[in-house]
């Protein structure tokens, strides 16, 4: 910044480049300015004190705006209104002086050593960067370094101390503001000499978004003032309440109090949200001619969350008709007990009748800012409210941190000091250093200069007109922690106060199965949609629902998935107890009708079923029944691979021997003249046994290629049923299962036709009724099956499929061996060749 700007030459400042400042220019700026805007002044002297070293207090001692638009021209601040909070702020830095330099505190800070001090009246943004130029000009033009500043205590406003913090800090001249709380100036880059003893609005925003989400209102207004204060706190809030899930319905800058149009449309506007909560984020003057317009509009009921300039406030809680806008929840510095400040203030009037010319460190030439009378102000008896005790205490607390500063640079220990010549950058070194107690108070400034301090949580309490406030709660900064205790607050509806927390939502969470649908733009407005079926939601306020595990299930509108039931025939179950004593029976009568049919193998009923060939089908006929064993329990791969084939096979087996019967005897009686010499070639040559075997070949080459192919394994169908899984074995109704059931079908088919081709045969070599009482009792079972297994997989159908193949058992064994067996053990005299022979006699004699 050599180019267009000032600069303290090397002498003054030794070890800062020399930049900024250059010739007599800061100078000629500063006459410029006091030949246009000090209009008046008074021959009294600004309030000051001569000392070792000395500290400049900038304090808003009057109220007053520019009357021209032209920066930087400004009127005699001792023309506008006295403010009553500054007189409280300079009356600190008095106090805190005044201990230090008769050594009045914990310990002797600065022996031998006396501070003084110079107050300027920061009544406008024009008065500070003046300020700031008078400052720098007595740095270039000086030579009595003692008496200049080595810091500077103030502004009171973030407004105020953007100019001043950048200028200053070109030069690190150390500047420890009571009141800007704006975060921007934590920013080192450009502010590099800037401090402050009171908490940056980041802090003051995280603690109005915990206490938001305390009380779960995510449904807000924000409005704030027309300054950095205010826009840079609405920023930060509204970037901040993204993040936390609250949505901002309405958010706007509080007008001119002259426009009077303009401030009834915000308020209206902000009723036409049905926000319950409403923050507002602004100094006490912007928060003053807002809040008559809100009462003009009868708004009522609602929770106010407020900044610390204004929550507290007495030019906000003397606005008449207050009380009725709601419940006052607002942000405040930490309030520490400033005991003998009161006392000193009130002791110290007398004698501020002998301050005068004599007492300045320097001419008054800077009368629009140095031409207070502070005895005038002295005796208007200001009182002091919590407000200005809170500020009056950084003050405070600034002063000492200075005097601790110097207390390093100096080696001071509780003797004396080794005076020295103090430049301002020494004082910055050694601020970002001090670390001390003050009042039972640690107090430190961390790496942006700012304190570790939190805010005190209060509220606003009303008994009729009178008012008072409460302290609620706290808030720390690190670590981060919100401490409130909701029950001291007098929650204010619309009728009466309440007792309920008062709600301010757009939609109403929606319950545990139900998911947010957002509806317009903001994302706390929405429906809820029920989750579908085989989705659950556990929570409240997530927008999708969850996917339950494969094996777990859930009806629509679900806050949890249950487990899925297995499908399969346990052991132990009562179906299954049925169908193995079913099996048992069956098992019991194929092998007890074997053994009888071994016994009498040589009894003409047992050689007209077939003989010998009987024995492979009884056989065949257990083995079907025994392969209803694999269809129990859980699936497994042996079961799997052994279930179809091996019933399909024995099955053959069986139909196989069958046909070969019914083909012998229709040769006999009905083919033996026609084709007198093929029965006994086919016989000779092993016909039967040779068909038997190739038939049964062919089924259990088709089973091992479909075993090898495309082998079943046991599987788990969760498409079926919606709340159950189905233990099976896969490739039910594959292709190879397709032609093995083929197969068996034709060779069915070939055996009824064979049967029924000897229907008038002899009584006693005519099964065609039997045959075809068993075929049908096979296929009713099995269409039965199949019809059942294509609407349901549970376990009834499985039963289904064992008593199937059980009654396709029974079925060839009723109809084809047990009339038989009857004959051997109940007729034994049909059991003679002599009525067999009398049969064939009868049957020769009706075909004659």
């Amino acid at each position: 910044m050599e180019n267009g700007g000032l600069a303290l030459s090397r002498n003054v400042y030794k070890p800062v480049p020399e930049t900024f400042i250059r010739g007599n220019m800061c100078e000629m700026m500063v006459r410029f300015v006091f030949s246009v805007c000090c209009l008046s002044f008074s021959d009294s002297a600004g309030l000051s004190l001569a000392g070792d070293y000395s500290i400049y207090g900038w304090f808003p001692l009057h109220n007053s705006g520019s009357t021209s638009q032209s920066t930087p021209y400004l009127t005699d601040c001792k023309q506008g209104l006295t403010n009553k909070h500054g007189y409280h702020l300079l009356q600190a830095l008095r106090y805190a002086v005044e201990e230090i330099n008769n050594d009045l505190s914990d310990k002797r800070l600065l022996p031998t050593i006396t501070l003084g001090y110079q107050s300027y009246d920061l009544c406008s943004l024009p008065a500070s960067n003046l300020a700031t130029l008078d400052l720098l000009a007595k740095h270039r033009n000086s030579s009595d370094i003692a008496n200049l500043a080595l810091a500077v205590i103030g502004p009171d406003s973030s407004t105020y101390s953007f100019t001043p913090a950048a200028a200053l800090g070109a030069f690190l001249m150390p500047q420890i503001s009571y009141e800007a709380s704006n975060e921007l100036l934590s920013n080192k880059l450009i502010y590099p000499s800037f401090f402050r003893t009171i908490p940056s609005d980041k802090n003051q925003v995280d603690a109005m978004i915990h206490i938001l989400n305390r009380f779960n209102w995510t449904w807000i207004a924000l409005v704030g003032s027309n300054n950095s204060y205010g826009l840079q706190g609405m920023k930060s809030l509204s970037q901040q309440a993204s993040l936390h899930e609250i949505c901002i319905a309405y958010q706007g800058v509080i007008p001119a109090v002259t426009d009077k149009t303009s401030m009834r449309s915000m308020v209206k506007n902000i009723i036409k949200t049905k926000v319950n909560s409403i923050v507002v984020f602004s100094n006490k003057r912007t928060a003053s001619g807002f809040f008559p317009f809100v009462i003009e509009q009868n708004v009522t009921g609602k929770v106010w969350i407020g900044s610390e300039d204004w929550s507290v406030a007495s030019i906000i809680r003397s606005i008449p008709s207050i009380q009725t806008i709601g419940t006052v929840i607002g942000i405040s510095v930490k309030y520490s007990e400033f005991k003998g400040f009161e006392d000193f203030e009130r002791l110290s009037v007398p004698g501020l009748k002998d301050v005068g010319p004599s007492n300045a460190m320097i001419d008054v030439d800077v009368p629009c800012l140095l031409d207070t009378d502070l005895y005038e102000m002295a005796m208007q008896n200001i009182s002091l409210s919590p407000y200005d005790v809170v500020s009056s205490f950084n003050v405070y607390k600034a002063v000492y941190a200075v005097a601790h500063a110097l207390h390093n640079i100096l080696n001071c220990d509780s003797e004396r000091c080794q005076k020295s010549e103090v430049q301002p950058w020494q004082v910055y070194q050694q601020l970002k250093k001090v670390r001390f107690s003050i009042r039972d108070t640690l107090f430190y400034f961390d790496k942006n200069g700012d304190p570790i301090t939190g805010y005190d949580i209060v509220t606003w309490i009303w008994m009729g007109d009178n008012w008072s406030y409460k302290i609620i709660g706290s808030y720390s900064p690190d670590p981060v922690e919100l401490q409130l205790d909701a029950s001291q607050i007098q929650w204010t509806g619309p009728v009466s106060p309440v007792t309920m927390v008062p709600e301010s939502i757009c939609s109403p969470e929606c319950p545990f199965g139900h998911r947010k649908l957002q509806t317009g733009q903001h994302r706390c407005c929405f429906d809820c949609m029920a989750c579908p079926a085989f989705t659950f939601l556990n929570k409240s306020g997530y927008t999708s629902c969850q996917s339950c595990a494969i094996e777990e299930w859930s009806e629509a509108e679900s806050e949890t998935c249950l487990k899925r039931t297995e499908l399969y025939l346990r052991w132990d179950s009562l179906l299954s107890i049925a169908l193995l004593a079913y099996f048992a029976v069956t098992l019991f009568l194929t092998l007890g009708t074997a053994l009888i049919f071994m016994l009498n193998l040589s009894t003409p009923v047992v050689k007209s079923a077939g003989g010998k060939i009987c024995l492979p089908m009884l056989a065949s006929l257990t083995v079907a029944s025994c392969s209803t064993l694999c269809h129990f329990s859980r699936p497994s791969y042996i079961g799997c691979l052994l279930k179809q084939p091996l019933y399909y096979i024995s099955i053959t087996v069986c139909l196989a021997c069958v046909t070969v019967r019914a083909f012998q005897v229709v040769c006999i009686f009905k083919w033996s003249s026609k084709l007198p010499r093929y029965y006994d070639t086919w016989t000779k040559n092993r016909g039967p046994e040779m068909f038997i075997f190739i038939t049964s070949l062919l089924e259990f080459f088709i089973s091992f290629l479909r075993m090898v192919l495309d082998p079943p394994f046991p599987s788990q169908d969760f498409d079926f049923y919606n709340d159950s899984v189905v233990l099976e074995c896969s490739k039910t109704l594959s292709f190879g299962a397709f032609v093995e059931l083929i197969f068996v079908c034709i060779l069915s088919l070939v055996c009824f036709c064979l049967s029924y081709m000897g229907k008038d045969l002899p009584a006693n070599y005519n099964e065609a009724k039997c045959v075809t009482f068993s075929l049908m009792i096979y296929m009713i079972s099995w269409i039965t099956f199949f019809t059942a297994y294509c609407v349901s997989r549970g376990t009834f159908s499985m039963a289904l499929n064992v008593g199937a193949i059980l009654s396709s058992v029974l079925g060839i064994l009723g109809g084809y061996f047990l009339p038989k067996v009857y004959i051997i053990l109940i007729k034994p005299q049909m059991n003679t060749a002599a009525h067999f022979q009398n049969c064939i006699q009868m049957y020769t004699m009706s075909k004659q």
